[in-house]
């Protein structure tokens, strides 16, 4: 279900996806010590999979920084970005959004996530991702939702494709990440495509 409502926060995304773990919602100022723990907690896990985090990543001006830009994607509809929390207790476990939103004749964005290890294998993110999935289709309108994920992350793989995600192609030195160009496998779904 997703329901819409105004935030008076920095980041004033009007949505809130419900699933039945979890919930996504736009990033909020006074989030920043849940975000920054999760993070911080799941660092050696997430580094591997990830740019190079700048030395001042998990700081609090770094955050509202990234909640400024966060918010000016989101109105100008450039990008759509939630913050992923565990519908039982509240408690923000990931991150998951839709960047690179094109219009015209692409009308298609691209899709990324992460979660903290200690919520790794539960079924919360294929979650988040049906619900983004959902809100990407019915809501933004889109036709096609893009994704990539490197060769050796099985786990982000196997989220894509319980997803309906098809694998399209093998791009080279796609993107930097942790310091190496690295090569990705890449998938879509469109909006037309048989999802689970």
């Amino acid at each position: 279900m997703i329901r819409l409502n105004r935030s008076n926060a920095i980041s004033t995304a009007p949505a809130r996806l419900e699933g039945q773990a979890v919930f996504l919602r736009p990033p909020q100022v006074d989030e920043w010590d849940a975000w920054a723990g999760v993070r911080s907690e799941s660092r050696d896990y997430l580094s591997p999979w990830e740019p190079t985090w700048p030395s001042d990543a998990l700081s609090e001006s770094a955050y509202v920084r990234r909640l400024r830009r966060l918010t000016t994607e989101w109105k100008s509809d450039e990008g759509y970005s939630f913050h992923i929390s565990a519908r039982d207790t509240g408690q923000l476990i990931g991150g998951i959004g839709l960047t690179q939103v094109r219009r015209g004749v692409a009308q298609t964005a691209t899709l990324g996530y992460w979660v903290g290890q200690k919520f790794a294998r539960r079924g919360y993110t294929t979650e988040a991702v049906g619900l983004i999935v959902q809100f990407a289709f019915q809501t933004l309108r889109l036709h096609r939702i893009e994704a990539a994920c490197l060769p050796e992350n099985i786990a982000s793989r196997r989220v894509l494709e319980k997803s309906g995600f098809v694998r399209e192609g093998y791009a080279r030195q796609y993107l930097m990440i942790a310091g190496d160009w690295r090569d990705h496998l890449t998938f879509a779904l469109l909006s037309h495509d048989t999802r689970p």
